[in-house]
């Protein structure tokens, strides 16, 4: 068995405004930057993590250094593993954006919303095929007994979580609960005979260690 965990990004300024990130170079809150402290804390006292792996968007990566720090492991950084661009959307308010324009509204509209373009962005059924294609492939680099952790953001988490779970996008963008600095963990039973790695869920959303 290996084991696979997915950890989001400590809060940051625009998290706390409600507004739309995607690829915008956000830094950490204070409350974030403590997050990330908290989240390295965990890992090293919990996991013996072989490799770490950071999406290449600042808050990611500002998350990652703490837990690279903690663990005596430089991170990798992957783009496969950013947030989902939202082209012009980006730096709107939520409720601006799903006012503005409900046919982007999973709540509203359902699977429909799911393959909405936004100019120069990413659909979300986009998304979820490049993020698969990197869990997939991260999976299949895996060696017995290795521990990877990749630092990533919600709606990447959120879609590789709800496909091992047989969840449809909207269910898991909508039911699926992932607080900042939160973590996911990941059983993956790798086969002998060239057999595609079975994923097994152990942890969602894990935050008892975080403090604030």
């Amino acid at each position: 068995m290996a084991t696979l965990l997915l950890a989001r990004h400590g809060e940051t300024t625009w998290n706390r405004a409600g507004r739309v990130q995607g690829w915008a170079p956000v830094s950490l809150t204070e409350r974030g930057r403590a997050q990330a402290d908290a989240l390295a804390r965990h890992v090293a006292d919990t996991y013996e993590v072989d490799r770490l792996v950071s999406s290449d968007i600042e808050r990611a990566q500002e998350t990652a250094r703490p837990v690279a720090r903690e663990l005596g492991v430089e991170p990798v950084l992957d783009s496969a593993w950013r947030e989902r661009d939202v082209g012009s959307f980006q730096g709107l308010e939520f409720d601006e954006l799903t006012d503005r324009y409900p046919q982007y509204s999973l709540s509203a509209v359902g699977t429909p919303a799911a393959r909405e373009r936004p100019p120069s962005g990413e659909s979300l059924v986009e998304v979820r095929r490049r993020v698969l294609n990197a869990r997939e492939g991260l999976a299949d680099s895996l060696a017995p007994d290795e521990t990877v952790l990749v630092v990533s953001h919600g709606a990447p988490i959120r879609l590789s979580l709800g496909e091992v779970k047989g969840l449809d996008i909207v269910e898991s963008m909508l039911s699926q609960p992932l607080d900042n600095g939160g973590i996911c963990e990941f059983e993956v039973e790798l086969s002998d005979d060239g057999d595609e790695p079975l994923v097994h869920v152990v942890a969602e959303n894990e935050t008892r260690f975080l403090t604030t």
